[in-house]
């Protein structure tokens, strides 16, 4: 077989992709270019020494030319209540007013919006961008972690939002 045998379709790698389940975040930055934020998936740990995460995100995003500008964002992680303000961040076109008019925030130490009832927020500072593809991939290191331990967590699972438990409860899958 050849490589054009062996590569996937882009539709076929997406389909593949909605069977890997995933927290639901919601991506915020702000600063000199303005505050903004995204629904995202493709968030991941990458290391504690230093704490240190990556982010994806699409080069055309609304947000994606004010974080290489602000270089801070703030990674906040969904409750199962929280469906309603993923598909509000989640809307093309909305305006950052709109997209933010719908939850409660505060900062920490960057400046980026960090929602005050998150299951976990990760304010970062961006230390390095590499270009794949359509996506930035950003890596930011952890300055501050806000965490509710009490929350039960938000997942996006083969196209459709799922609730999973807190620590000790069964997953509602």
């Amino acid at each position: 077989m050849t490589a054009a045998h062996l590569q996937a379709s882009a539709q076929t790698f997406r389909n593949a992709m909605s069977l890997l389940g995933a927290a639901v975040n919601i991506v915020t930055t702000d600063g000199p270019a303005g505050r903004q934020g995204i629904t995202a998936s493709a968030v991941c740990s990458v290391t504690d020494t230093p704490p240190t995460l990556l982010v994806c995100v699409n080069r055309n995003s609304s947000v994606h030319d004010k974080i290489v500008a602000n270089g801070t964002l703030c990674v906040n992680v969904l409750g199962h209540s929280d469906e309603a303000l993923a598909k509000q961040f989640a809307t093309p076109g909305l305006t950052s007013k709109d997209r933010f008019a719908g939850g409660s925030w505060t900062s920490f130490v960057t400046g980026a919006p960090a929602l005050e009832k998150a299951t976990v927020s990760l304010d970062c500072r961006v230390v390095e961008r590499h270009e794949v593809g359509t996506h930035s991939v950003f890596y930011a290191q952890v300055l501050h972690v806000a965490q509710d331990d009490n929350r039960q967590s938000l997942v996006y699972f083969d196209r459709s939002f799922h609730m999973l438990g807190a620590a000790g409860q069964q997953a509602a899958l």
